[in-house]
């Protein structure tokens, strides 16, 4: 159904956040992939490497993935992840995912500085205006506002971040070489707040 839903402005013009850009994703990587499916090339290539168990991810009614919302990893198994971030694609001395590709992955772009490919960025730090991203996301596309946003003035502006619902994150700071994965689920969490008392920087 994704792939007929019509576009609602030029590429790269707007930053309009949802699932249907990842369900067109996983059709293409299908169909490039004669009829494997992202999920079974994933499982492929990554996870004995990163010793994570089995996927648990959801599907829709004909059974195939929906991968905007995620799969469940243990807080050890995100960690691993990040270190092959940290890694620049190299976990353990194994190059998984080629440097050059996943710094893609790190990349903004005009619409939306703060957002790579499924990576959050932080590179308008210290200088950008704190953003709740969840909150924001929950606004009319039209009505919500990237211009200079970041994640947390106080921490370094390479951080990068996957946001998962219900304030679940994996944060990878390079400059640091800190993996830090938060699981839980409260309404009240604060990204900005979270990162200064784990930086040291709460003043």
């Amino acid at each position: 159904m994704a792939i007929w839903l019509p576009t609602l402005a030029e590429p790269g013009a707007a930053f309009i956040y949802g699932p249907s850009h990842l369900q067109i994703f996983s059709e293409l990587l299908r169909r490039k992939l004669g009829g494997r499916g992202m999920i079974a090339y994933f499982e492929e290539h990554v996870p004995d490497r990163l010793r994570i168990g089995h996927l648990n991810y959801k599907k829709d009614r004909r059974g195939n993935p929906l991968p905007a919302t995620g799969f469940e990893l243990t807080a050890r198994e995100w960690a691993r992840l990040g270190e092959l971030v940290l890694g620049s694609g190299s976990y353990r001395g194994h190059q998984i995912v080629p440097a050059n590709l996943l710094r893609e992955a790190f990349a903004g772009s005009q619409a939306n500085l703060s957002y790579g490919l499924t990576f959050w960025l932080n590179q308008q730090a210290p200088n950008g205006r704190e953003v709740d991203m969840e909150r924001m996301l929950d606004l009319p596309w039209q009505n919500a506002q990237w211009t200079d946003a970041c994640i947390c003035k106080d921490a370094p502006a390479d951080m990068v971040v996957a946001l998962g619902s219900g304030y679940q994150r994996l944060f990878v700071i390079p400059s640091l070489k800190a993996i830090i994965v938060r699981q839980g689920s409260n309404a009240k969490f604060s990204d900005a707040h979270f990162l200064r008392l784990v930086l040291g920087r709460e003043g």
